[in-house]
């Protein structure tokens, strides 16, 4: 629910670069596709240039010269007796092996395409094999190599397979696996919510592979009906644990290549009370680092495990009254959380245990020394250059919305250095070199469209000794401004005014809202301010349109402000935007009789919150795929952020829509797809239940077997878009008065 923040789909469509965590997943449109990495963005081994699929071939430009190479032709990737190259959706060097693994007819599994086929060429022999071989077609997942570059392992039906490079032969590690017992990867929830996808990781002498193994045998199936591809309506079944059940007993093992034993790692505590979403082996040891969070996600502790033996020992514990935030950065699919330094001696760490997100330094004993100390938030860590002595990563200290490229000394000493040149104002990301010589920044904001360009580090000039081109601005239509509540709270917003705009008119104002802990609005980057569902031009139309990121969505404003929303989900946020539209309908300019809010999932939520907890405020609400009770979505994202059920449940009930219906005053459409598997259409119906039991008339579009994305079908999105905007239109009058 709570990830599916529209404006990530928005700003893919207009090009521009997400900087804040604005990936989770795309509500409709392209899938990711990529499993080897994330980034789609390869270096060098030297760091000097720039590896990337280009024209069905794989290329490398020199960062400082321009200079192009084909590294791989298409004909190297044509497989023997075929008449086209394979279609290579993600790939990964393997330089010390002359090898390049390949992925290729991605499919999804839950949300990702992360199945699929791979093939490896071999660059001495010019030689493409494909893997795999006797399993099913895109049945693989997640193949990589082996250190010493001999063997390929890979998962297939929940079951770990280990391929000998040379011979071909394929053998199974684990045999048990089904859908229900996973072995080398995760259940939905586990991905859904700790971005757990790839679940296995080569020993770094190549003998071992440890992996995890989910036991979900007692997770329910929800059952969804599908009405219409059949004269028989048949039902769809999804593995979902509830707010309130367990999660899943998950545990880590290794397994000895050679032998096929099995150890498993024995680490303290009930299973089923507790989560395991980091695992890493130490560089150059047979040990493993783990990471486990009690059920409340309020503790987590660090093990360092025997291999062999399976014995685990805490090294350190961390706790908070709140969470415990396992993400190292703030986007999806980038869960590593430690960076290793001196041989696997020592960690990077990042904690909000000093109020701020910080960066902290752990060796393998558990002791601890803070990196930094100043009053601001690490947004994301681009590189760890240990040689060079700095860490790489993005904040801004000064402006919420924005995102710069800062660098700091590793051994704690001097101040954090900004290296993005104030020219850049707006959102600013980065690809760092692993030499921190040279990044790949892209730039944009709300009023400046997309760039990119190589820059040499520290000084941020171009690599090729070019002059870089300014940025380049549009006629300015996307406003920000800062709003202060009574209550004292100052929350970002962005506005688009209507055109042509008259300061002495009054006109209706149309609020986009999400204002859960996963993603936030109010982002300066391209594409903010457009309101995608909208057929014709909003403020042509003679519309205000206006976001508000309230309390508890995970801007970098220090932990408070974050954490606020513990066991006020549905609460605090559905306040905090009543209270800055309230200030905002003080503006002379605004109609305060014609006040729309709309949202998505997460703001779905809201929607319906802020229109039925402050029915004097919103006279119209638009909420898609909405969640009408807390205890329908899933285990780990609710009981993360409003507690175990059966300890809370006046909380759980306080932030649900359907406890506030009987408040409803305004016109209300609720839209959903009855195939969603992530807020299950349950949640209409319970919602519909308690407006029809309150007497209240409402509006409902109603899309069978679509998704949460609400896109599959001809026609769909450009009907749903025709829905939204003719309701708009009809009970949220626009143009001025």
């Amino acid at each position: 629910m709570q990830k599916h923040f529209i404006l990530s789909a928005l700003l893919l469509c207009f090009g521009s670069v997400a900087a804040q965590p604005l990936a989770k997943p795309f509500p409709f449109g392209p899938q990711p596709l990529t499993v080897l990495d994330a980034r789609r963005f390869h270096w060098s081994a030297d760091g000097n240039a720039q590896i990337q699929i280009e024209n069905g071939e794989i290329t490398q430009t020199d960062v400082r010269s321009g200079a192009k190479t084909v590294l791989v032709k298409k004909e190297q990737l044509t497989p023997a007796g075929a008449s086209q190259a394979i279609h290579v959706q993600a790939f990964e060097f393997f330089p010390a092996a002359k090898k390049v693994l390949l992925y290729t007819n991605g499919r999804r599994v839950w949300r990702y395409a992360t199945r699929g086929d791979y093939w490896l060429l071999d660059l001495t022999t010019g030689t493409l094999a494909k893997l795999g071989k006797s399993l099913p077609e895109s049945s693989l997942m997640f193949a990589k190599l082996s250190p010493d570059g001999t063997k390929a392992a890979y998962v297939s039906k929940h079951n770990l397979y280990v391929e000998d490079l040379k011979s071909g032969a394929i053998r199974p590690l684990t045999t048990d696996g089904t859908d229900r017992l996973i072995n080398g990867t995760f259940d939905w929830v586990y991905e859904e919510e700790l971005d757990c996808r790839d679940g296995f990781r080569w020993s770094p002498d190549s003998k071992r592979i440890a992996f995890w193994t989910v036991d979900a045998s007692k997770i329910r199936n929800f059952l969804m009906i599908n009405n219409t591809d059949s004269t028989y309506s048949y039902t769809v079944p999804v593995e979902y644990p509830k707010a309130g059940e367990k999660p899943s007993p998950t545990f880590v093992k290794t397994v000895d290549v050679a032998s096929g034993k099995i150890t498993p790692i024995q680490i303290p505590g009930e299973p089923d009370n507790n989560l395991l979403p980091r695992m890493e082996w130490i560089p150059g040891s047979s040990d493993l680092l783990i990471q486990q969070l009690n059920r409340r996600q309020q503790e987590s502790k660090l093990y360092i495990a025997n291999a062999a033996t399976g014995q685990a020992n805490t090294i350190f514990t961390e706790t908070d009254n709140a969470w415990v935030d396992v993400r190292s950065n703030w986007e999806d699919g980038d869960m590593t959380n430690w960076y290793w330094l001196a041989g696997g001696k020592e960690f990077l760490f990042m904690s909000e245990k000093s109020g701020w997100r910080h960066l902290y330094k752990i060796n393998r004993e558990g002791k601890e020394s803070q990196l930094i100390n100043e009053p601001f938030d690490i947004i994301k860590i681009y590189q760890v250059d240990e040689k060079g002595g700095f860490v790489y990563f993005s904040a801004s200290p000064a402006n919420a919305t924005q995102q710069y490229l800062y660098r700091l000394r590793l051994d704690g000493k001097g101040k954090a250095e900004r290296l993005t040149p104030a020219a850049y104002a707006g959102t600013n990301d980065y690809e760092v070199s692993p030499n921190g010589a040279f990044a790949h920044h892209r730039f944009s904001s709300a009023n400046s469209p997309a760039s990119q360009a190589f820059v040499t580090l520290p000084a941020h000039k171009a690599a090729d000794g070019k002059t870089i081109a300014e940025v380049k601005k549009t006629k300015g239509k996307v406003e920000f401004f800062q709003v202060t509540t009574s209550e004292g709270v100052t929350m970002d917003g962005w506005m688009v005014k209507p055109v042509p705009f008259d300061s002495t008119k009054k006109y209706p104002i149309v609020f986009y809202v999400y204002g859960e802990p996963a993603a936030t609005t109010v982002n300066d980057q391209f594409g903010v301010g457009n309101d995608f569902l909208f057929q014709g031009d909003m403020a042509g139309k003679g519309y205000i349109y206006v976001s508000l990121d309230n309390r508890g969505t995970p801007a970098p404003k220090g932990r408070a402000w974050r954490k606020a929303i513990y066991r006020s989900n549905g609460i605090v946020n559905a306040k905090d935007q009543a209270l800055g539209t309230q200030e905002i309908l003080k503006w002379p300019f605004v109609d305060k009789d014609r006040v729309a809010i709309w949202g998505w999932s997460g703001g779905g939520m809201s929607t319906l919150n802020a229109l039925m907890q402050y029915p004097d405020i919103y006279q119209t609400g638009i909420a898609v795929a909405a969640i009408s009770s807390l205890r329908l979505y899933d285990n780990i994202y609710e009981e993360r952020y409003m507690g175990i059920p059966s300890e809370t449940a006046a909380d759980y009930l306080k932030g649900s829509p359907i406890s506030h219906v009987k408040n409803l005053k305004g016109n209300l459409l609720y839209i959903h797809g009855t195939g969603d598997d992530n807020v299950h259409y349950q949640n209409a119906e319970v919602l519909i239940n308690e407006l029809v039991k309150a007497g209240k008339l409402f509006s409902l579009m109603i899309y069978p077997n679509r998704t949460h994305s609400i896109s599959e079908g001809q026609g769909t999105f450009q009907h749903l878009g025709k829905t939204y905007t003719d309701y708009l239109l009809k009970n949220c009058p626009p143009g001025a008065k």
